[in-house]
């Protein structure tokens, strides 16, 4: 747990540019990460997720729909609700970003020997097979209604 804040520290974009050259901040897109074009999210649910109020959450949201990244459309089995859902352009920006600037890992891994860097590839691979594991049990539980 005390490694992966270094890495990430060192590597990570603060900024994200969408097509048009505007600029998004790491949490707007970390926000954007969370919602899905097809299957929408409540404001509720995405505040309490990333541990802000409603009101913080509604101001961001505010503004990444107002750039086009986001809609919000009444939720058709309550009314009262509010669901938000990626646009296709929200959906664009997040598959270009990532989380780690390809350059700057590169540039972190040519101060590792060749071997403590094919040592470092393959327990990244261990650790990314065990997430996708973590993550079908997840689905898997989700679609039988085991969790929530």
């Amino acid at each position: 747990m005390k490694f992966y804040p270094r890495i990430f520290f060192a590597c990570h974009l603060r900024h994200v540019r969408d097509e048009e050259g505007r600029t998004i901040s790491a949490h707007q897109a970390s926000i954007l990460d969370h919602l899905d074009e097809v299957e929408g999210t409540s404001l509720a649910t995405l505040a309490g997720h990333m541990g802000v109020t409603m009101s913080t959450m509604s101001l961001t949201v505010d503004r990444l729909s107002r750039d086009g990244y986001v809609t919000r459309q009444k939720d058709p089995a309550d009314g009262r609700r509010v669901l938000l859902r990626l646009t296709t352009a929200g959906t664009r920006l997040c598959a270009k970003k990532t989380v780690l600037d390809t350059g700057l890992v590169a540039r972190m891994l040519t101060h590792l020997k060749p071997a403590e860097r094919d040592q470092a590839i393959q327990g990244l691979g261990l650790l990314a097979r065990a997430a996708d594991t973590m993550m079908q049990q997840k689905s898997t539980q989700r679609k039988a209604g085991l969790t929530a």
